[in-house]
C-alpha cells in the first residue's frame, strides 16, 4: 500500500488518489488537486474503470464542506437551549471526559440500555463505521440499533430469495435485450450505469421504467409504467401470472434450483392485468406489454432499486420483482438476471468486532420519536449519534424533535458540519470527513473495493471514528490503556480480515478481483447462497412474520381527508443528508398541473403539506412529469431549506415495511393548500 499521500505533495499543486466512500452504489475512484493544504478540486480517475474517469456534481462539490462554514472545527458544549446551536468550545480531554463520565452515571443507575447509539453507515466505508464503535457499544451494553431505514425490505427479501447472490454487474448491462428499471432513478444516483443504459439501448435492447414520475430515463424508455406508490407488487404479480398462465415459466429451471414455485403460482393467480392495473392506477395494456416483453426476450435484465420498498408492500415488492428471473429463466446467460445490491458479494464477514453483541434491547431507528419519548424500561437517557442526521431523515419528524428536546436527554453528537441534529446536541464533537481519514470503499453497484487514501491534513480539531471511539473505550477501561487508536491500525485490522487475497491486493496498491470475477454470470459463475444453493421463492419463516403473508398487497386506508401520496425521492443535490448544508435554489414542493388547478394553485405559491403528523411549507412547482395523485419533495433536505424548518420526513409515518422493519416513506398521504387561504 502507498504511505500517506500527505508526505507525497510536491510543489504548489498536485493530485492524490482517493475514493469516494459516500452512499451511492458507484464508489468513484477520485482524483483530488491539492494547493497549499487545501483542497481546489475533486474529480474522477480511471483507477476503477467503471466509473470511468467522470463524478457527480455532488462529490464534485465536496471541497465546499470541508471548508464549510458550517464546519465543525473543535469539541463544544451547550451553552443555550436545546435547538438554539449555542456551544462553548472545550479541548478533547474535556469533551471526552465528560462523555465518559456521563456513561458511566447512567449505566450505574439505568443499565447500559438506557443509552442509545445511533447511525447510518451508509456514507462511511468498513474502517470508519462498526469498528471500534461496535466494539465500544458492545462492551458497555447498550441498546443496540436496527439500522433499517433503507435497503431493510429489499435485503430481507434478496437473502431470502437467494441469500445474496452476488448481481449483474454494470459492464454486462450492454449484453441485455430488455433492461427493466424498476423503482430506481440512476440519473441521480449511480449514474454510471446511465451509459451501459444507454449502449444496451444502441445495441437494440427496449427499456422499461416503472416509476410514478417520469424520471430522464424513462423519456428515453420503451415502455413506462407510472404506478401508484405503494402499488409495484401488484403489478409484478401480474407479470408472474403471465409467465405461468402462458406457458413461459421455465419449469425445468424451477424443478432443478428453485423450491416454492407451486405457492408463488397459487398467489400470482388473482392478479389479472386488469387488476394489478386498477390497484396500480396504469393501463392494462402497460403491464400486459411489460409481461409479453419480458417472456419473449433474452438475455433480459431486472435493476430492482429501493424506490419500490419504502411503503407497507415494500418487502413483497422486491420479494415479488426478484423472483420474477427464477419463473421466467433469465439467468446463465450474460446480462440476464437481477441486479441490485452488490455489497455481499465479497463475502465479507466483520469478523474484525471481537466483542459479542449482548442480547439488550433492540431499537428500530425507524421508530426513534417513539424511543425518545414513550420507552421506559429503561428511559433512553443518552444518544449519541454519528454517522447520521436523524433531525431530518427519520420518519415522523415532530415526534423526534419532542424527543431531542428533552432536558433530560444527553445527547452526543459526532459529525462534521453542523446539522439539524447537533443543533440539539449536549456537546458536539467534530469529525473528519474521507477526504481527511483513512477508509475502505466497497461499491454496491460495481463489485469493487478501493483505499480511501486522506488527502489534506484534518481541518481544526477533528478526529477520525476510529481514534475517538477508540479513546472513549480506554476511558472506559473497556480495552487496555494502549491499545491502537488510530484509523491506520483499524484499516489494516480490516484488510487482514478481507476474504481471499484483497487485503493484500489492496496492499500492493492493486484492483482486488473476488474469485468469480468482476463481472459474474449468475447460475454459471455464482449461484445462491441459501442454505441448499436452491432459490427459495417461499420462504416460510418470511411468511409467518409478514403481516399479511407472502406476495400479498395491503391496500391503504381510506384517504378522504389526504388524497395526495407524497414520495420523497434521491435528487442530485444531496446524498441522503449529506450536503444538505450547501446553497441550493429554492426547495419547491412537486404537483401535476390538474391536481394543482383543483386546488386553485400557481407556480410559486406558497403552499401548506400537512397531515396529522404535521406540515411544511415551501413554494409550489408544477411538474408534468409527476403522475397526478403523486407530490413530491426531495429527499434528504435541511430545516432551512423550507418556510417553517420542516421536511418531508415530517409527513412520514413511523409505521414499518411488512418485510425487514423499514420506513414506509412512501406512505405519507397529504393534501396541499394555499399558506394565503389559510
Amino acid at each position: 500500500m502507498r504511505d500517506a499521500p500527505l508526505r507525497q505533495h510536491g510543489g504548489p499543486a498536485s493530485t492524490v488518489d482517493t475514493a469516494c466512500p459516500l452512499d451511492c452504489p458507484d464508489g468513484c475512484s477520485l482524483s483530488a488537486t491539492v494547493q497549499r493544504g487545501r483542497v481546489i478540486a475533486v474529480d474522477g480517475s480511471r483507477r476503477n474503470p467503471v466509473t470511468g474517469g467522470f463524478i457527480c456534481a455532488k462529490v464534485r462539490r465536496f471541497a465546499e464542506r470541508v471548508y464549510s462554514p458550517d464546519r465543525l472545527l473543535y469539541p463544544a458544549v451547550r451553552k443555550g437551549a436545546k435547538g438554539q446551536g449555542l456551544f462553548s468550545r472545550v479541548t478533547w480531554d474535556e469533551a471526552l471526559d465528560l462523555v465518559a463520565r456521563r456513561m458511566q452515571e447512567i449505566r450505574d443507575r439505568w443499565g447500559g440500555a438506557a443509552i442509545l447509539p445511533f447511525s447510518y453507515g451508509g456514507s462511511n466505508g468498513l474502517v470508519s463505521q462498526d469498528t471500534a464503535d461496535a466494539e465500544l457499544w458492545r462492551r458497555f451494553g447498550t441498546s443496540r440499533l436496527a439500522r433499517t431505514v433503507c435497503a431493510a425490505p429489499t435485503g430481507a427479501a434478496n437473502q431470502a430469495l437467494y441469500g445474496k447472490m452476488p448481481s449483474v454487474a454494470y459492464e454486462d448491462f450492454v449484453h441485455a435485450r430488455l433492461i427493466v428499471l424498476w423503482g430506481v432513478n440512476p440519473s441521480v444516483s449511480g449514474i454510471h450505469l446511465v451509459p451501459y443504459v444507454r449502449e444496451a439501448q444502441r445495441r437494440g435492447a427496449r427499456l422499461v421504467v416503472i416509476d410514478p414520475r417520469v424520471t430522464p430515463l424513462a423519456r428515453l424508455a420503451d415502455l413506462h409504467l407510472p404506478v401508484r406508490p405503494g402499488t409495484d407488487v401488484a403489478v409484478a404479480l401480474a407479470v408472474h401470472r403471465h409467465l405461468f398462465a402462458h406457458g413461459h415459466a421455465d419449469r425445468a429451471f424451477l424443478d432443478a434450483h428453485t423450491r416454492g414455485s407451486e405457492r408463488l403460482q397459487e398467489r400470482a393467480e388473482p392478479w389479472t392485468p386488469a387488476r394489478a392495473a386498477d390497484t396500480a392506477g396504469v393501463e392494462a395494456e402497460r403491464i400486459e406489454t411489460l409481461a409479453r416483453w419480458y417472456a419473449e426476450s433474452s438475455p433480459a435484465l431486472i435493476r430492482c432499486g429501493w424506490g419500490l420498498e419504502r411503503n407497507r408492500n415494500g418487502g413483497n415488492a422486491a420479494l415479488a420483482v426478484l423472483a420474477l428471473p427464477a419463473v421466467g429463466g433469465k439467468f446463465g446467460v450474460r446480462g440476464g438476471g437481477y441486479a441490485m445490491s452488490n455489497s455481499p458479494a465479497w463475502g465479507i464477514r466483520q469478523t474484525w468486532i471481537e466483542a459479542e453483541e449482548p442480547p439488550t434491547r433492540l431499537v428500530n431507528m425507524n421508530q426513534l420519536g417513539r424511543a425518545l419519548t414513550a420507552f421506559d424500561d429503561p428511559p433512553v437517557q443518552m444518544l449519541f449519534v454519528y454517522n447520521c442526521n436523524p433531525a431530518v431523515t427519520m420518519p415522523n419528524q415532530n415526534l423526534v424533535l419532542k424527543g431531542l428536546e428533552r432536558d433530560d436527554l444527553f445527547t452526543v453528537v459526532f459529525e462534521q458540519v453542523m446539522t439539524d441534529t447537533a443543533l440539539y446536541a449536549d456537546v458536539v464533537l467534530p469529525a473528519t470527513t474521507f477526504l481527511e481519514h483513512y477508509d475502505l470503499a466497497r461499491a454496491y453497484g460495481p463489485i469493487s473495493l478501493q483505499i480511501v487514501h486522506p488527502v489534506v491534513e484534518a481541518s481544526g480539531e477533528a478526529r477520525p471514528n476510529a481514534e475517538v471511539f477508540g479513546e472513549l473505550a480506554q476511558r472506559l477501561e473497556l480495552v487496555d490503556a494502549d491499545a491502537p487508536a488510530e484509523d491506520t491500525d483499524v484499516l489494516f485490522k480490516v484488510l487482514d480480515a478481507l476474504p481471499g487475497d484483497a487485503g493484500a491486493a489492496l496492499r500492493r496498491d492493486e484492483r482486488p478481483v473476488p474469485p468469480f470475477g468482476s463481472t459474474p454470470v449468475q447460475f454459471v459463475d455464482v449461484f445462491p447462497r441459501t442454505a441448499d444453493g436452491r432459490v427459495d421463492l417461499f420462504p416460510e419463516a418470511l411468511e409467518a412474520s409478514a403481516p399479511a403473508g407472502l406476495y400479498r398487497y395491503q391496500p391503504e386506508a381510506s384517504q378522504t381527508r389526504y388524497p395526495l401520496a407524497l414520495i420523497s425521492p434521491a435528487s442530485d443535490r444531496t446524498i441522503s443528508s449529506t450536503l444538505g448544508e450547501l446553497p441550493r435554489p429554492d426547495v419547491r414542493l412537486l404537483m401535476h398541473p390538474d391536481d394543482a388547478r383543483a386546488r386553485g394553485l400557481e407556480e410559486g405559491d406558497l403552499v401548506r403539506v400537512f397531515n396529522d403528523l404535521g406540515e411544511v411549507r415551501c413554494r409550489l412547482g408544477l411538474a408534468p412529469a409527476l403522475r397526478p395523485g403523486v407530490v413530491s419533495l426531495p429527499k434528504g433536505i435541511w430545516c432551512r431549506n423550507t418556510a417553517n424548518g420542516r421536511t418531508a420526513t415530517a409527513l412520514a409515518p413511523d409505521t414499518l415495511t411488512d418485510l425487514g422493519g423499514g420506513a414506509c416513506f412512501n406512505d405519507a398521504r397529504v393534501e396541499v393548500g394555499s399558506v394565503a387561504q389559510g
